[in-house]
């Protein structure tokens, strides 16, 4: 199966679909037939072209669409005058219907077929997400634990560090009470000899 564009559509692609469709409904032909003519053509599903058809583009061919539509009345309308001189029979034949039929069927099977892919994409999406929200939460939690354990290196470092201070302090007293000692012997040698 050919892979199938999901991209934005363009005004050039807007404007081959109402051609088309427009087409089609002056011809007598189906919308369901247009549309697949109009995916064959701009690599889309039908079910696509069809949802756009009727969600944007539509509306702004309102007018085109009534003349298309008188337009085919009027084939129709001469149609059938000759088929009723030429046969007695009604112009829209039973071939006519089931083709129409199957062209529903078909095109009702590609939109369940689009309706499951995107189901399926969404259950995909979905459980991405909730691995993603687990991951964020052992991230977080990792975090916590991270700035709890920074805080208590944080509180370690102060004692040591004041366990330092303290600890130079007392090595900066006792040189200076070896320095006193030493010259104090010194003195006391000197006054002994005085």
């Amino acid at each position: 199966m050919a892979v199938k564009r999901q991209d934005a559509w363009t005004p050039d692609d807007d404007m081959i679909l109402a051609e088309v469709t427009l087409r089609h409904i002056r011809e007598g032909g189906t919308q369901l037939s247009a549309f697949e003519e109009v995916a064959e053509k701009l690599g889309r599903t039908p079910a696509a072209c069809g949802f756009r058809w009727n969600s944007t583009v539509r509306k702004k061919y309102e007018p085109a669409i009534q003349i298309a539509k008188q337009q085919r009345q009027k084939k129709l309308q001469e149609r059938g005058k000759m088929t009723a001189h030429h046969s007695g029979r009604d112009s829209f034949s039973s071939d006519d219907m089931v083709h129409s039929i199957e062209n529903m069927i078909r095109f009702l099977r590609q939109y369940k077929n689009e309706i499951n892919d995107l189901r399926r994409q969404q259950k995909e999406l979905e459980k991405e997400l909730q691995e993603r929200e687990q991951e964020l939460k052992k991230l977080e939690q990792e975090n916590q634990e991270m700035k709890e354990q920074l805080s208590h290196v944080k509180s370690d470092y102060r004692l040591v560090n004041d366990d330092y201070r303290t600890l130079v302090q007392i090595m900066e007293r006792a040189r200076k009470l070896a320095v006193l000692q030493e010259e104090t012997p010194d003195s006391q040698v000197k006054m002994k000899k005085d």
